[in-house]
């Protein structure tokens, strides 16, 4: 009777998988104690797969159909929080993707269990192999050998791709069987460290220890051995008996052979052990905020940014570069901290994470924690961890200031009481792909809302859509239009290249004006900054007989020629051919390489400034974990004289020598098809200009261009961010584009041109009859195949109503309507909210 009247538990659990849905599972009686929001369960899903889920609510409703039983719990504790969750629902809703989507994002790879499959020999196999290929006979032969193989291992030694047709014929032939397995890819680091045995760890048997060893020649030396142990673990005046010293220290002790430490531990008078030890370096703080001297003008934005906080969730701090807005942030930072909170400081690029890292560090010291994609899964565990277990009155080791890029948002964070959204105005923000394509400042201020917590957006050109929601009283706003030690402004010059190459003042990519600059500089001893927005060494080759050029195999775009490499490579997809001696078209040998990147500067400058020491940083040169700061710190440090560089060089770096800035070709912002072009062209010039000039040398930022009139240049040369957004904002509110409306971009993909464009005229016709006035499209975009997909483009526009989440819905009736007809079942449909 009793066991008829037990309640039967369920889980609806998230699965890392873009599916719509939460899936209901059964628990097991034995189970039933250890189910939490929050922890990961092992679940079957399909025939055999088996997944680590995220348990998001524990209930007792019998589900409709019949429910599988969870397998197993793997957390003792959950691995999110509650406010991450509802943050994952709002990502979800807003940019129309799924909860597993997020998840998937949001989660590191080592969280993310799933099953590999495994292949052994089955135990009735006979052993008679005339039946096998050359292929099957070397895995067989490979698995007398291990008791289980991974596929990928199995791949890796036949050297073939389509490994499972050849697995599968193996095991209809009953010569092998595959299982499931879970495998945790998440290890905790250890380490061995050596200590006194017990019975010799005090004064009294350790000396008495010595004595008894040194009394034989034969055991002296294991004496000598025991005394170099004590000077390791000595502290001050005095020797620790308990102290415990990592063995790789002991082993590098020149006095003492590794083989007579084996000795001592072999006859158990030092005892080894092995113990979890952090992948993250900690720093201890050497200053305190309290000894930053804020100039009349930061004291006078300090003290409005916390009268524009009490009135508004969201403050935007409009600064001109240079004006010490980083200083302002580490006083509100200290304040938020000394309440026991948590801070979260958002930067758009990992390059500018290893400057600022070192300034927060030098005052809060081990509370600083660094998350991004930079960093091994290990070690993006260990940060999440140390995010999730926040107890401040415990436990000092815990994180209480993050400082990354666009993924440490979606941390496990307990009590956020700040967020500040650095260069809040940056593409790199937006999340491209894969989904969800979030947008990192607008997903912080709802993390803000979340935890009523205030968010302070910093920069020195703010985007249109954050100045109107000041205007539209949204915002709170606080200007500091002042650079710090009364720096000026850099002066600008606008060099014309058409009058130059006329005059023959050009030589190669530089003009006069610009070398003149560039030695008066060097001759100073300062530094000097180029940028020009592509990497490689030439845009493009082209044959001059019959005018072709080598263009990807895979996408719509000519290959772009890397020197160092010798190749001509493709930058959406990565495919990459030898450059050939004569056209591949018609055999001709008048070819030539056109156009100028990263690659080809660096070697220019060598030509023009032997002597000068020149470094460039583009996604080329920072591929390894540690490039950045490499190439920051020798800059830093006046190692390097001239710097090179794409974007990366554009983003609130701040050098003390940098004298000359150069911006060597304008013309290829300007003249992008976007809408946002004007916008981002003067956001990028004056966020590049703004790196000349600091800590009070006379700044120089000369422009290179074939358009010396266009209205974004002259904003720039006047830096009149008013003028540019009042003549923005008309031409958005004519046109009916963000931030005067809400824009959805879907995007179209098949791998057959004649299939898309025909599956994107009929959805441009449903969109329309749902949404009359609101579509444009179909088109092409810029680049109309990538990895041999076609593209075609739909934009609509909604107005900025409280209909938003309506008009959503109905958008997803239509695409699921569209979804439905069998002749566009392949067509996939990329959905980019606020495009």
């Amino acid at each position: 009777m009793e066991e008829s009247m037990r309640k039967t538990f369920f889980v609806d659990v998230l699965l890392p998988l873009p599916v719509a849905s939460l899936f209901t599972y059964r628990v097991p009686v034995d189970l039933e104690g250890q189910m939490d929001f929050g922890k990961r369960v092992i679940v079957p899903f399909g025939r055999s797969k088996l997944y680590a889920a995220l348990v998001v609510r524990v209930h007792t409703e019998t589900p409709k159909t019949t429910a599988k039983y969870v397998m197993d719990v793997v957390d003792a504790r959950p691995v999110i929080s509650e406010k991450q969750y509802a943050l994952w629902q709002w990502m979800a809703n807003y940019y129309m993707c799924t909860l597993g989507e997020v998840m998937a994002c949001a989660l590191p790879s080592a969280l993310k269990l799933a099953s590999e499959t495994k292949i052994k020999l089955r135990p009735d196999f006979n052993g008679d192999v005339s039946v096998l290929n050359s292929y099957e006979l070397q895995i067989v032969e490979a698995l007398v050998h291990h008791e289980a193989m991974t596929v990928d291992e199995v791949a890796k030694l036949v050297q073939v791709q389509k490994i499972i047709s050849i697995i599968k014929s193996l095991v209809d032939k009953k010569v092998i069987m595959t299982d499931e397995e879970i495998r945790n890819p998440y290890v905790p680091k250890k380490e061995s460290f050596v200590r006194l045995a017990d019975d010799y760890a005090a004064e009294e048997p350790f000396m008495a220890l010595l004595d008894a060893l040194g009394a034989s020649a034969r055991t002296a030396p294991q004496s000598d051995a025991l005394l170099a142990f004590m000077m390791q673990a000595r502290e001050g005046d005095h020797y620790n008996f308990r102290a415990v010293i990592p063995k790789s220290q002991l082993m590098s002790v020149e006095a003492v052979s590794p083989a007579r430490w084996q000795t001592l531990i072999k006859k158990g008078y030092l005892v080894v052990e092995e113990k979890v030890v952090s992948r993250l370096s900690d720093i201890a703080s050497h200053d305190l905020p309290a000894n930053i001297l804020l100039s009349e003008a930061q004291l006078r934005a300090f003290d409005s940014i916390h009268d524009q906080m009490a009135g508004h969730p969201v403050t935007l701090l409009h600064g001109v570069t240079g004006s010490g807005k980083t200083e302002i942030y580490i006083k509100l930072i200290d304040e938020v901290l000394k309440r026991g909170q948590q801070v979260l400081y958002l930067l758009p690029e990992i390059a500018l994470t290893s400057q600022i890292v070192n300034r927060l560090r030098k005052y809060f010291g081990e509370k600083v924690g660094v998350y991004h994609s930079r960093f091994n899964e290990y070690e993006r565990v260990e940060i999440w961890s140390r995010v999730l277990e926040q107890d401040l009155a415990t436990d000092s080791s815990k994180y209480q200031l993050i400082l990354g890029a666009r993924s440490a948002l979606l941390l496990p964070y307990q009590n956020l009481g700040l967020i500040i959204v650095d260069e809040e105005h940056d593409a790199s923000y937006k999340q491209q792909d894969p989904a969800p394509r979030y947008h990192a400042r607008d997903s912080a201020i709802m993390l803000g809302h979340i935890h009523q917590a205030h968010v302070l957006l910093g920069t020195a050109t703010p985007s249109l859509e954050s100045y109107y929601n000041v205007e539209q009283g949204k915002y709170g706003l606080v200007n500091l239009m002042e650079r710090f030690a009364d720096s000026r402004l850099p002066d600008i010059w606008t060099v014309n290249m058409s009058e130059a190459h006329k005059q023959r003042k050009v030589h190669g990519v530089f003009s006069d004006f610009l070398i003149e600059k560039m030695e008066e500089a060097l001759a100073k001893k300062e530094q000097i900054i180029l940028f020009q927005n592509r990497r490689g060494y030439a845009v493009r080759m082209i044959c001059h007989t019959c005018e072709e050029m080598p263009t990807c195999k895979y996408c719509d775009v000519t290959l772009t020629y890397h020197k160092a490499t010798n190749l001509l490579k493709c930058h959406y997809c990565g495919y990459a051919i030898e450059v050939p001696r004569v056209c591949p078209t018609c055999h001709s040998t008048d070819i030539s390489m056109k156009g100028f990147g990263t690659e080809k500067i660096e070697e220019s400058l060598a030509e023009l400034f032997p002597e000068a020491r020149v470094a460039r940083m583009d996604l080329d040169t920072t591929r390894s974990k540690n490039a950045y700061q490499r190439i920051i710190t020798d800059f830093e440090q006046h190692k390097t004289d001239i710097l090179v560089g794409t974007q990366m060089v554009t983003k609130g770096l701040d050098f003390d020598r940098v004298s000359v800035v150069g911006i060597l070709n304008a013309d290829a912002l300007l003249s992008f098809p976007d809408f946002r072009a004007f916008e981002r062209a003067f956001q990028l010039l004056s966020q590049v200009s703004g790196r000349a000039g600091r800590k009070g040398l006379d700044g120089k930022v000369i422009i290179q261009t074939y358009q010396p009139k266009h209205p974004a240049l002259q904003y720039v040369e006047t830096n009149d961010f008013q003028a540019m957004y009042r003549s923005q904002i008309q031409e958005r509110r004519e046109f009916h584009f963000p931030p005067v409306v809400r824009v959805i971009k879907l995007s179209l993909k098949h791998t057959d041109d004649q299939v898309v464009t025909a599956a994107a005229a009929h959805l441009a016709g449903m969109l329309r009859a749902a949404f009359p006035q609101r579509v444009l499209g179909p088109e092409y975009p810029l680049v109309a195949r990538i990895q041999n997909y076609f593209i075609q483009d739909i934009w609509i526009k909604f107005p900025k109503d409280n209909l938003l989440a309506q008009y959503k819905q109905q958008l997803q009736e239509v695409l699921q309507d569209f979804r439905q007809e069998k002749a566009y079942k392949q067509v996939r449909c990329v959905i980019n909210v606020d495009a």
